[in-house]
């Protein structure tokens, strides 16, 4: 499926002095982290017999195409804009030789139906090995995922040393815990200054909060 890009009028949009700032002089990056609380989910999944990854991985992204300052990216004529929708690209962890490949998969609004895609595609793709990208013709409107099953962690930071036009954001979780009897999963989002304030990130991860509460 393809996706509709919507180009940004800068001289009308109400950010353009922060993205500029952000961009161009600071060049600001963030990370935001944060415990949600998964107690319904987890309940959910575990009832219904279903994977705990693709099901993380639904309410992340229902709650990035949700919000479109996190589907924002430069098109190919250099034309800032932001996607109709956006598509889940996460990793795949092999265990035998402690490597990872990433894949992406279609973006479903529809629970099952995402479901199914996603389980499909990671066993498609999950004895690719050798390779970064598993599965071939990544779109230009993807949201990177990925979990760390290992850890409870409590924060997670990250950068680059070059140059980059990418603005889409970096979504990381955790290994999920119990806490005073509820259930908890450490979400941490890697964020372009340039496109989201705190507002913004915090609207995303209160988001994520309220699909997984709603599940």
């Amino acid at each position: 499926m393809s996706a509709s890009f919507h180009i940004i009028d800068k001289s009308t949009w109400e950010r353009t002095i922060y993205f500029d700032y952000y961009y161009s002089q600071i060049k600001c990056k963030y990370n935001l982290n944060a415990n949600i609380d998964i107690t319904h989910l987890v309940s959910e999944q575990k009832r219904r017999g279903i994977r705990f990854f693709p099901t993380m991985l639904y309410v992340i992204m229902k709650a990035v195409n949700q919000n479109k300052e996190f589907r924002m990216s430069f098109n190919v004529n250099g034309e800032l804009g932001y996607w109709e929708e956006v598509v889940p690209c996460y990793t795949l962890f092999h265990p035998e030789t402690r490597t990872f490949t990433d894949i992406w998969s279609e973006y479903y609004d529809d629970f099952d139906t995402f479901y199914h895609t996603v389980v499909e595609d990671m066993e498609k793709y999950r004895n690719v090995t050798g390779v970064i990208k598993a599965r071939p013709e990544q779109p230009a409107n993807f949201c990177p995922i990925s979990c760390l099953p290992w850890l409870s962690f409590t924060a997670f930071a990250q950068d680059t040393y070059t140059e980059s036009a990418f603005l889409f954001p970096l979504i990381k979780f955790g290994k999920y815990f119990e806490a005073n009897g509820r259930v908890e999963i450490p979400i941490s989002v890697f964020v372009s200054h340039a496109v989201a304030d705190g507002y913004h990130t915090c609207k995303l991860i209160n988001d994520m909060q309220d699909i997984a509460r709603q599940f």
